[in-house]
């Protein structure tokens, strides 16, 4: 059984999503070019660097992750979307809902109605299936507002859309004139 209590478990989802998204090098590891890596390796590097989990630890926090950071294959792991390294998941585009969702903080709205959502150093916009799960985003920045996105409009210029396997949602950009205010919560 599992000995990490829950805030070990939220610190070493953040540590793994760090490393799995970000800085694979922070520890010595190399991703394969579709962002796997083995487990074992993974263990072991991240004990080397002062996080010492077990593989049934490991298993919890990929388990418990509310929002399904991480897919576990047999003896590999890799996050599902989010990377800021170079990496090709695979994903193959897709038809999204007529409507899809952005959380954001209310000081970013003057620059995403100049610019439009941008991916900034990720490989995607990330956007939400509904106005609940943009919200919780949106509050991890500030007063939270929800952008809602005409997809329907985007595919008729032949933007893409893909899904990840937790399913957030990803494109490349949203131009402003597919944004539209739904939510706007001051807090």
């Amino acid at each position: 059984m599992p000995t990490l209590v829950v805030m070990d478990l939220v610190k070493t989802s953040k540590r793994m999503a760090y490393v799995l998204r970000h800085r694979p090098d922070a520890i010595g590891i190399t991703l394969t070019p579709d962002g796997w890596v083995g487990v074992d390796d993974l263990l072991r590097a991240l004990a080397k660097h002062g996080t010492r989990i077990t593989r049934a630890e490991l298993e919890a926090v990929v388990a418990r992750n509310d929002k399904r950071r991480f897919i576990l294959d047999g003896d590999r792991i890799r996050a599902n979307q989010g990377h800021s390294v170079a990496v090709d998941l695979g994903l193959a585009p897709v038809t999204p809902p007529r409507t899809l969702f952005h959380g954001t903080a209310r000081h970013n709205l003057d620059s995403i109605f100049l610019e439009g959502l941008i991916k900034g150093r990720r490989h995607h916009v990330h956007l939400s299936a509904d106005a609940d799960t943009a919200i919780k985003v949106g509050r991890r920045h500030g007063a939270p507002v929800v952008l809602a996105v005409d997809t329907a409009a985007m595919i008729a210029e032949n933007l893409l859309f893909y899904r990840s396997d937790n399913g957030v949602w990803l494109t490349d950009h949203i131009p402003p004139r597919h944004l539209t205010v739904v939510r706007d919560y001051v807090s």
